[in-house]
């Protein structure tokens, strides 16, 4: 069998493995590598001519499921797509690749101002990689204002800002000293109406400009915001600053280093930063990345992050954790004499699972255990009289991805109390209040809320919920605000299905937008309907994207997408360039997103529902809210399709080989083999909670939940598509199942990305995965 592998000139880095019914044959988007043709290829004169036939379907002598059959209904799908501007995934490109994201959203401790994190955008209308830092006052009328590291127009990657307690000077990072390696600055700031002393203005019009998309209430209004027309320059928004004053002028360097700089804090008396720093790290930490190709004698090697302080005055900068302790969070006592960290020894991307809660002597370095958690632990949070440390613990697939319930246990140690048992929601983030409570963002339904608990009564008080998204540090995959001094008055980036992302702030109730960034971004797909269904003992909720101009007497195909972790939630949130599924519904498709059991939203018992059931019950609700959702609306039943990324790719992997009833799948860098999975990943720590123990105690449960022990029963063609450097979901799993379909005779293709990590950096293989992805679905179902 030959193996055909193509590329294209002007898609780099794309390698497509392609193979239908176990024969090999070129797509129209990928140019076929040089190769003798055999005897029995056609002639390049007669493969020309039947590529110019537009449309041409199989003719009577091309049998159902054949090469030749599936190679013609793929080109006909193919010529039969417009070529103008006016194309329907085009324009839902063009709105993904347009809309100005937000890294970060931080209010001051006396809540007069915010400051921003904007992601520029480059000559091209995608991501150009750099950042910039804005500053405005909540109550200002002024325009913001740029806070930049070094002179000149150069944009740099800047971010991860933090104010200091007094609320007159801002720590942040940025690369201006050396593009990639960000140091840490230092920039006194002035003004309650967000000036600053080395900020200029962003005069240009876009940026400053009423929104439409607004309501009387302060809330994102779905309608305005849907029919705001034209696009904002990606550009000159961004990057207009004002030619008086000098952008830099008082910023100070405090670091000089080599490696990677994370999440810098003031202490409380404003003299000292801490920030996480991994030394001579070769490239960004976590499991999400792209990993770094290992060759040769292959060693456990790995850089540990570790805490380090700063001397504001002197820009002295001392390592304080032990050098072979991974530190993943950490929070200043109120004293400012130590830290509570969630830590681990060795490797940090895959122990995380079993990280602990220390305190950290900042004198001596010296590190004592204070709390192991049966589960996973994230956001420490030190009380404000210092008697108490709080936590959230939960059963968690991933670094970043946090819910569980609330705990708090005494700064000296001992048993931890779970403040929230039984919630029906999973809190996400925490903060301690003056009045010593403590304020929370949940996984709420499948909505997002915030709400306070009183750590002596655990008496919960809801505070506001809505089906949006609220996110303060958006570089996570969890609600979160930031809170000012007061307890009240916070800041955070809202965006929901209908409004795109902005920065908002004030207190609950009181809300007021200050940024206009996406004004003239419109919205490509159709209206959110939150969908609620019971299955095996279970309330299931999940969303269903209409298509965009929907038209309630037509029939229209289904795609489920299935959410990464298992422990996550699909939420209403406007969707990044990542999110291609939620791009059908700008091409005529119903998107419906689940959240069965083993998600976030309605307690731990939920999310812990699927333990030892990878694709048991949790499978069963999605089936389930399939049958609701063509219940509710103008569904074609025959023309469903699966599709999910991560737990989501494996979720659609396993269900193409549990039913028939997905007539087309996307599997997003999945897992077929859970037993040759735990040899091949880089974190196999995650597995133990889920499975109970590891495969080679208990093959059995791995073998059951395995797509590819059922392969034979598949029958759905399916798109492959995973990142050669992914060590979350390594690309052999999907070589794994990939080679299985082929071997049955099952129409399947296999597209493997160069250099690209379980999250999709490169905004041309962003665009690919959509287009790709449409193209298989618009195959199968239309």
């Amino acid at each position: 069998m030959r193996f055909v592998i193509a590329s294209k000139s002007n898609t780099a880095g794309l390698v497509a493995l392609l193979f239908i019914g176990g024969a090999a044959f070129e797509t129209g988007s990928f140019l076929r590598a040089q190769e003798q043709p055999s005897p029995q290829e056609k002639s390049p004169e007669k493969a020309k001519a039947e590529d110019n036939a537009k449309g041409k379907q199989p003719g009577p002598h091309a049998e159902e499921g054949t090469k030749q059959a599936v190679e013609a209904r793929l080109k006909a799908v193919e010529h039969a797509k417009p070529t103008g501007a006016a194309e329907p995934i085009h324009e839902v490109e063009k709105t993904l690749f347009a809309t100005r994201r937000f890294e970060q959203a931080v209010i001051s401790p006396d809540g007069k101002r915010v400051a921003w994190v904007e992601e520029l955008i480059g000559k091209d209308g995608a991501p150009s990689g750099n950042t910039a830092i804005y500053i405005a006052g909540v109550e200002a009328k002024a325009p913001p204002k740029r806070l930049k590291a070094g002179v000149g127009a150069r944009d740099r990657e800047e971010g991860s800002v933090a104010w200091s307690p007094d609320s007159k000077r801002v720590a942040f990072l940025s690369d201006a000293l050396k593009a990639g390696q960000r140091q840490l600055y230092v920039a006194n700031v002035s003004g309650g109406d967000g000036s600053a002393t080395n900020a200029t203005n962003a005069t240009n019009a876009k940026t400053t400009g009423a929104t439409s998309g607004t309501s009387a209430t302060g809330a994102p209004n779905a309608t305005t915001a849907t029919n705001a027309t034209g696009a904002t320059s990606p550009t000159k928004a961004m990057n207009a600053t004002s030619a008086a004053g000098a952008a830099g002028a008082g910023a100070k360097r405090l670091t000089n280093v080599k490696g990677f700089l994370a999440e810098p804090k003031w202490s409380p008396d404003g003299k000292t930063m801490a920030v996480l720093f991994t030394e001579n790290a070769t490239r960004a930490s976590g499991p999400l990345v792209a990993e770094t190709p290992q060759t040769g004698e292959i060693k456990d090697a790995f850089f540990e992050q570790r805490l380090a302080v700063v001397d504001v005055a002197s820009g002295k900068l001392r390592q304080i954790s032990p050098a072979d302790t991974y530190v993943y969070e950490y929070d200043w006592a109120p004293d400012g004499l130590k830290f509570a960290v969630t830590a681990a020894l060795g490797n940090g991307d895959n122990n995380w699972w079993v990280a602990e809660l220390y305190t950290l002597e900042g004198a001596t370095g010296l590190m004592k255990s204070i709390y192991k958690p049966h589960l996973q632990i994230a956001n420490p949070a030190w009380s404000p009289e210092g008697e108490k440390i709080a936590f959230v613990e939960g059963l968690m697939s991933d670094a970043g991805l946090t819910g569980g319930d609330i705990f708090s246990v005494d700064a000296g140690g001992g048993e931890a109390q779970d403040l929230t048992p039984e919630i029906k929601a999973s809190p996400s983030w925490i903060a301690w209040t003056p009045e010593k409570k403590i304020i929370f963002t949940e996984f709420v339904g499948g909505d997002v809320g915030l709400a306070s608990v009183d750590p002596q009564s655990k008496k919960v008080e809801t505070l506001w919920r809505g089906g949006e998204y609220l996110a303060a540090d958006a570089g996570g995959f969890s609600p979160t605000i930031s809170l000012a001094k007061d307890g009240a008055t916070m800041a955070f980036v809202r965006e929901s299905y209908s409004a795109p992302p902005e920065v908002w702030a004030g207190k609950v109730g009181e809300w007021k937008q200050l940024t206009r960034r996406n004004k003239g971004v419109t919205r490509e797909w159709g209206d959110p309907k939150s969908l609620e269904w019971k299955n095996g003992g279970y309330d299931v909720q999940g969303w269903l994207l209409y298509p965009k101009n929907f038209d309630a007497s037509k029939k229209y195909p289904l795609v489920v997408n299935v959410h990464g972790g298992p422990s996550w939630a699909s939420v209403a949130k406007w969707p990044s360039p990542h999110g291609y599924a939620s791009a059908l519904a700008g091409a005529g498709y119903f998107v419906l997103s689940p959240n069965p059991r083993g998600s976030y939203g309605q307690g731990e018992a939920f999310t812990r529902a699927n333990v030892r059931d990878f694709g048991g019950g949790d499978f069963a609700d999605v089936l389930a809210g399939v049958d609701e959702a063509i219940r509710v609306a103008p569904i074609d039943a025959n023309r469903l399709g699966l599709t999910g990324w991560s737990y989501g790719g494996f979720m659609t992997m396993f269900g193409v080989t549990q039913t028939n009833r997905f007539k087309a799948a996307m599997a997003g860098a999945g897992v077929a083999n859970w037993q040759s999975y735990y040899g091949e990943n880089l974190i196999d720590q995650w597995m133990i909670p889920f499975f109970g123990k590891s495969v080679y105690d208990d093959p059995e449960i791995y073998a059951k939940s395995s797509a590819i022990n059922f392969i034979k029963k598949a029958k759905t063609p399916t798109l492959v598509i995973v990142g050669d450097s992914d060590g979350e979901c390594p690309a052999p799993q999907s070589f794994e199942f990939w080679h299985g379909l082929k071997a049955q005779g099952v129409e399947t293709q296999l597209v493997v990305y160069e250099h690209e990590g379980h999250l999709f950096a490169k905004p041309q293989h962003q665009r690919d995965v959509i287009e790709r992805t449409l193209g298989w679905f618009d195959a199968h179902l239309k």
